[in-house]
């Protein structure tokens, strides 16, 4: 941090006071040895990075400058003595404790000895407001206190670069420590003693120890104040933003720590939206399906904007505007990749880091994605949904107008020539190509909302155009996707196959969720793809075989239908479930095994955590009946 950006952000809050309140719940003791790869993690993040830590405060994941960089913590994906992390360990470790700060992204570990004493770690990405702007450092702020007496600590500061492959040249100054590596720097500042740090040693800790790890630039103020001030302006930022928040009656804790999760998800710098905080972390054990989700798709980004919406968090949208209108622009009403860069990179190229062993030892570790190659034609649709209610919201500082939707009808111009075509469909396919119904019935979408659109706008010659076109659409699609032998619609036009994606079609209103043909796909769906309460995403085999675990957007999915077509009941007992397979901190990954109920896939998944969200909201009794 430079003195004057450390100045600016710092001064005027320094006075300022917050009353910290401790989580009511705090959570049950650990079995788990130090070593073992977890996604039993908390995140914490900024708009700018993130990090994930797990309960054994541990830092085992964080990303560089960006949430798409080199990991300089990379223990999640490599638990040998070769993995980087930042741990803080007390002396005779017997159990642990971690929670949120209430209605925050301020994370709290509590680690305790064998004789019952203990410390805190309180993790803080810092983010407010000051002089009218955010205020996002690329810094971590660890605070670490002794909870009654004073205890034996050791701080374990091993950051990589380079994927791990480079161990930084470490120099001391009067206060601080710097890893040099070739292409980058970090500065640890902190009023520990810094022989200890660097000596990897335990010593007594009998008051609170501050620790700022971030770009190579000198504080304006002490060291201590500083790390207070960011902490208690944090936890003022966001239990603000969580206050604003239009909350269901029920579930209301469930719905914020998934609003706070798909916020921080947000590169707030371009408006990007990624997919999720990590890469390779298997859909099922074994599997090799290791994705990198640290970009922006366009479909999941138009979900995450849509479950904020549906709260009254309208800001996410306004923010992920700026950088939908650049991936319109660029490609001059012509084809879309599925995903970008969130600095709208359109080259991901795949590549196999074959020196990291990977989470729980199974590899691949993949950087860069291959789907930025796909032709997945729902995208088109994606882009429209999410940007339908910008035209419509009175609220918005820049709200849309004529001129993007001039824009927005080149995007349905290529929805139309291209919704009979075959594609790799919207779960990625990389060998089999076929006119899927997901990617038609977003395509419908995309007329049907640009016909609203033009409506709004008070242009009727375009509302009639857009809407002939969606009623060719949804004549087709009506007709092609049924398949009379399975009694349900399928997943591609003309074919047999069944997938959870078709339950969007009552989501997106293209049909009445108490018709008979949906219901009957709901029956069929429940038959085939069904694990108890858990739901796979289809029943043919992919590149990979079957899939073994259950896709939770896709239990999310069912939940909602269910509930649409007047199951409520049904609905609420999945539900349940599906919050009983979320962490401790009551976060999900992409996955979740039918049979132990464990965690697979990238974490923390964004399109998981906006299922919570949406069902939570659907699921809900009135305000009216409790107030």
């Amino acid at each position: 941090m430079t003195k004057t950006s450390a100045a600016s952000a710092a001064k005027p809050f320094i006075d300022s006071q917050i009353d910290s309140q401790i989580g009511s719940q705090i959570h049950s003791q650990i079995n788990s040895q130090p070593g073992t790869s977890t996604l039993d993690c908390g995140v914490i993040g900024n708009c700018a990075l993130s990090a994930l830590v797990d309960r054994m405060g541990r830092m085992v994941w964080c990303c560089l400058p960006r949430f798409d960089g080199d990991p300089v913590f990379n223990a999640l994906l490599d638990e040998s003595e070769n993995g980087s992390l930042w741990s803080i360990e007390i002396e005779n470790f017997a159990r642990s404790e971690q929670f949120y700060e209430p209605n925050t992204a301020v994370l709290h570990t509590r680690l305790f000895d064998t004789e019952g004493r203990g410390i805190e770690i309180t993790d803080v990405a810092p983010r407010f407001m000051s002089r009218d702007r955010m205020f996002r450092p690329l810094m971590l702020v660890r605070r670490v206190r002794p909870l009654d007496s004073a205890v034996r600590i050791r701080v374990l500061l091993r950051p990589r670069f380079d994927w791990g492959r480079q161990i930084p040249t470490i120099t001391q100054g009067s206060h601080h420590i710097r890893y040099v590596g070739a292409a980058s720097t970090l500065r640890l500042n902190t009023d520990a003693s810094l022989s200890y740090i660097l000596t990897e040693s335990f010593f007594v800790l009998d008051q609170t120890a501050n620790f700022m790890l971030g770009p190579d630039e000198t504080l304006a103020e002490g060291i201590e104040d500083t790390a207070r001030m960011f902490e208690k302006e944090t936890i003022r930022y966001w239990r603000t933003w969580s206050r604003r928040l239009a909350l269901p009656l029920e579930w209301q804790d469930v719905v914020i720590r998934a609003a706070i999760t798909l916020k921080m998800s947000l590169y707030e710098d371009t408006g990007a939206i990624i997919a999720a905080m990590t890469t390779s972390v298997p859909e099922a054990p074994g599997s090799s399906r290791n994705w990198d989700y640290r970009y922006c798709w366009l479909r999941d980004a138009f979900f995450v904007v849509r479950a904020l919406n549906s709260l009254s968090e309208v800001g996410t949208m306004e923010d992920y505007m700026r950088w939908l209108t650049n991936v319109v622009a660029r490609s001059k009403g012509g084809h879309i990749q599925p995903l970008y860069g969130i600095g709208l990179e359109e080259m991901l190229p795949e590549l196999i880091v074959d020196h990291l062993p990977g989470y729980r030892n199974h590899a691949p570790v993949r950087v860069g994605n291959q789907a930025q190659e796909h032709y997945q034609h729902d995208v088109y649709g994606n882009i429209i949904l999410g940007a339908t209610q910008a035209f419509l919201d009175q609220r918005l500082f820049n709200r849309a107008g004529i001129a993007e939707f001039i824009n927005l009808e080149a995007v349905g111009e290529q929805a139309f020539r291209v919704y009979a075509e075959p594609d790799a469909g919207m779960w990625e396919l990389r060998s089999r190509a076929r006119v899927h119904t997901s990617s038609v019935l977003m395509s419908w979408a995309a007329c049907d909302r640009l016909s609203k659109i033009a409506t709004a706008l008070g242009l009727p010659e375009r509302a009639a155009h857009w809407e002939a076109r969606a009623k060719i659409i949804h004549e087709h699609l009506l007709r092609d996707a049924w398949s009379e032998e399975r009694q349900a619609f399928a997943e591609s036009l003309g074919g047999r196959d069944l997938d959870a994606s078709v339950l969007l079609m009552a989501e997106v209103n293209f049909i009445d969720p108490k018709d008979p043909r949906f219901v009957a796909t709901v029956d069929a769906l429940e038959r085939s793809l069904c694990d108890g309460p858990y739901m796979r995403r289809y029943e043919a085999p992919d590149d990979f075989g079957k899939p073994e675990t259950a896709f939770n957007i896709c239990t999310f999915w069912r939940i909602d239908a269910l509930a649409r077509i007047g199951r409520k009941e049904q609905a609420r007992e999945i539900f349940e479930t599906m919050l009983k397979a979320r962490n401790h901190l009551g976060l999900l990954s992409e996955d979740t095994h039918p049979v132990t109920g464990e965690m697979w896939g990238n974490f923390p998944q964004t399109y998981s955590m906006v299922g919570l969200i949406n069902c939570a909201v659907r699921l809900s009794a009135p305000w009216d009946t409790a107030i």
